[in-house]
């Protein structure tokens, strides 16, 4: 299976008084402007997603539509409670586990969370350190999913790099 690992693009800051809940934060202009480039860039390298799951947070939910609309895969896009930035990596992977025939599935969220997941697929634990900037993508393969040392990382792509791809 083929794991690719997208972070929201640019929110609008933290400001209680705009956002009394931090789910309700949305991209802002300059945010969609860009993932609009960056969903044309992952287009530019030919990937295909069976799948794309994001955290139900406004932001990721908005960078995640992005992503289905150029891809022409809206009817394949779920979001899940899983991806919240509080969620655990551990059930993550028991939810991804039965979706485990699929043979490339897209994940849309949040940091440092994104960075934690990936460190614990490809290294067994938190040794990895791994930055996934506003729009980020990574890529990871992994022949059988589990909450462990399971994959082998094959890319991490800036959103600089992405945009150039466009």
């Amino acid at each position: 299976m083929n794991i690719y690992i997208l972070r929201h693009g640019l929110a609008g800051e933290r400001d209680s008084r705009k956002y009394s809940n931090d789910a309700e934060r949305p991209l802002t202009s300059e945010g969609e402007e860009k993932m609009w480039k960056i969903a044309n860039g992952m287009k530019a390298l030919s990937l295909e997603f069976d799948l794309i799951l994001s955290s139900p947070y406004e932001r990721t939910k908005q960078t995640a539509e992005i992503v289905a609309e150029a891809f022409k895969a809206k009817g394949r896009l779920e979001f899940t409670k899983t991806l919240e930035p509080d969620g655990d990596p551990a059930e993550l992977t028991k939810f991804l586990q039965h979706r485990r025939t699929l043979d490339s599935l897209l994940l849309v969220g949040h940091e440092p969370y994104l960075s934690s997941f990936i460190s614990m697929l490809i290294s067994g634990g938190a040794r990895a350190w791994i930055t996934m900037k506003k729009g980020g993508l990574c890529k990871l393969s992994s022949d059988s999913l589990k909450y462990d040392r399971c994959a082998s990382l094959r890319w991490l792509l800036t959103p600089k790099q992405l945009i150039l791809l466009s």
